[in-house]
């Protein structure tokens, strides 16, 4: 079982890097973004409280314009947080703060994870 698990972490890793790899980069999308910060915080739906939280800094000049964040359920099948149109949006628009919300759509037995990604992020631009 344990190496099965290994399997698919690898198989989702190497899945995850394919797609980073052809996303257009971070600074060709935004130009003028010179610091991004996200705060990321999951809980469980019935949860008021994040389980998890830690802050992302964004290497802007080598990122990829793609964000996507694992479900830190170790039971959770296939899930995970993609949010990237949730982030490029606003930066696109030049906004500085902004904040929204994920829902993990993997499975835990026969039932949807449904863990929540709540996120928070910091931008800075350069005076046009």
């Amino acid at each position: 079982m344990m190496r099965t698990r290994n399997l698919e972490a690898s198989r989702r890793f190497s899945e995850r890097r394919e797609r980073e790899d052809h996303a257009p980069r971070l600074v060709a999308e935004v130009p003028d973004l010179e610091v991004l910060d996200l705060v990321l915080a999951e809980r469980r739906a019935d949860a008021e409280r994040a389980d998890t939280s830690h802050t992302r800094r964004i290497v802007i000049a080598a990122a990829p314009a793609y964000f996507q964040s694992n479900c830190s359920d170790t039971n959770c099948l296939d899930g995970g947080y993609e949010y990237t149109r949730q982030i490029m949006q606003p930066l696109r628009e030049r906004s500085t703060r902004f904040e929204g919300e994920h829902t993990c759509l993997g499975n835990v037995g026969n039932r949807t994870c449904g863990r929540i990604l709540h996120f928070i992020a910091t931008a800075r631009f350069r005076d046009r």
